[in-house]
């Protein structure tokens, strides 16, 4: 899976449309292989785009969970402690 599609479900605020839409359009990059589709093949690139948009805001609405919405500020700080570990990690372990 494409790194830079994230989670949209359960949170709080809910996933705006321009969320739903940059996620669509990373994962029809990523199965085309384009990121900039041709003129050819711009009406099908952006129909595809369209399409994975509504399936996603269709299955964001109709979702059921128990569990409480987390908090974007919260996963967002999380995020940036384990890559912070992680790189941190990394850089202690190449030789000099």
């Amino acid at each position: 899976m494409c790194r830079n599609i994230k989670t949209l479900y359960n949170f709080e605020p809910p996933a705006t449309e321009d969320e739903i839409r940059a996620s669509s359009l990373q994962f029809v990059r990523k199965l085309s292989g384009f990121t900039r589709p041709s003129k050819t093949n711009e009406i099908a690139f952006n129909r595809a785009v369209d399409q994975v948009a509504s399936a996603a805001r269709e299955l964001l609405a109709t979702l059921v969970t128990n569990a409480s919405p987390r908090d974007r500020d919260v996963e967002a700080a999380r995020a940036r402690a384990r890559a912070s570990h992680r790189f941190a990690s990394s850089e202690s372990r190449r030789p000099n």
